[in-house]
């Protein structure tokens, strides 16, 4: 065996490293997947408990327009017809999301497309009104001016400020420069023609990727013999945090990260729904996750007599935690700018991913890159 045993050693087993290694194993390349968890999977990986699929690292709903990033997924396992229609609570009081003529009647009783927008008119008006000729300094003042008082401080503000840990008025206004508002009595929280959940659950789309891929888990990249990767593979795929592959040269990169209480409820049907944001400060989580409703409906949901709800809290991130969002302010920005110019300059090494390239994704325009990539 020579010292170059693969052409690619992938370090990290989520949707960038697992769909790499597919179609790197598909034109005969030899791969190794390494991750430090006790399972592959990333944070799509679901945990089965009481015969339902849970989502440990928090909801992944899967939704694209691009009909090659759909068909391939389900080339790898079929999808169902899950459509996410998330609710809020606030005090109480439920409102459908995203902003459609449900959540406009809920909150003002008008039953008409006219009626709503007149109402959100009339308040976005007294907003820009307010800042005298000046644009919005900060999201508060942004968002006051796209839909108004009522929708911003029964949906938007105390759970934006539980969110990110920090006042609105603290938080720049480029975070949240437009709100869908929808003059349609529609739940569907997205616009893409495709959305569903794996049949049988993440794992089984894990699984197909890495079909025929080595693998190895419990394996920290920093703390093993494959640290010194060029005697192993010939290229790298690094789906690590940016900052930790460089040594943190120029100090660590803040993110935000979430914790989850889960627990088993002996009811089939907890809150009847997948998603309930909780949008008030007198709740310190941000949402509950009743993970059956993402595979089970109709009369699949009573067939199991228990149902398993996760809470989840939204934190600052500390050493030992896992990262979550990259925080995209100037510092951040500033510093994330100087690791990318590190990055370029490593030819043998591809970064890819939430954690590698600081940036905020969703699952198919991950699998999108990949599929576009050339360095097979």
């Amino acid at each position: 065996m020579n010292n170059h045993h693969y052409d690619y050693l992938i370090v990290g087993s989520g949707l960038f490293g697992a769909t790499f290694a597919y179609f790197a194993h598909k034109l005969g390349k030899r791969c190794l997947v390494i991750d430090k968890r006790p399972q592959l999977g990333g944070n799509v990986y679901c945990e089965n408990i009481e015969g339902i699929n849970v989502h440990k690292y928090g909801a992944h709903i899967f939704h694209t327009s691009n009909k090659k990033v759909w068909d391939f997924v389900n080339s790898i396992v079929p999808f169902n017809r899950y459509t996410n229609s998330p609710v809020a609570n606030f005090h109480g009081k439920l409102y459908n999301l995203p902003f459609n003529m449900n959540t406009f009647y809920q909150m003002w009783g008008v039953t008409t497309p006219m009626e709503a927008k007149a109402k959100i008119d009339e308040q976005k008006k007294d907003a820009i009104s307010a800042l005298k000729g000046r644009e919005p300094q900060n999201l508060e003042e942004q968002a006051l001016c796209l839909v108004g008082k009522d929708i911003f401080y029964t949906l938007i503000k105390e759970y934006t400020e539980k969110q990110w840990g920090r006042k609105c008025t603290e938080l720049p206004a480029f975070i949240i420069k437009r709100l869908p508002v929808r003059l349609v009595f529609d739940n569907n929280y997205f616009n893409d023609s495709y959305q569903g959940i794996p049949i049988g659950g993440y794992n089984r789309l894990i699984n197909g990727l890495l079909e025929g891929v080595e693998t190895k888990t419990n394996v920290d990249f920093f703390n093993s013999e494959y640290h010194d990767w060029q005697r192993f593979a010939d290229k790298l795929v690094y789906t690590g945090r940016l900052d930790e592959f460089f040594s943190y040269k120029f100090g660590k990169l803040d993110w935000r990260t979430v914790s989850f209480k889960t627990r088993i409820e002996n009811t089939p049907n907890y809150q009847g729904n997948a998603v309930v944001n909780y949008t008030s400060h007198d709740v310190p989580y941000t949402r509950v996750i009743e993970h059956k409703h993402f595979e089970m409906f109709g009369q699949q949901v009573y067939d199991i007599p228990k149902t398993v709800v996760s809470e989840e809290y939204s934190t600052e991130y500390k050493d030992g935690m896992e990262p979550y969002y990259p925080v995209n302010d100037d510092r951040n920005n500033s510093l994330v700018e100087e690791y990318r110019k590190l990055a370029l300059k490593e030819d043998k090494v591809i970064f890819g991913g939430r954690l590698a390239e600081y940036k905020y994704y969703d699952m198919a325009p991950i699998i999108e890159k990949v599929m576009k990539m050339q360095q097979f």
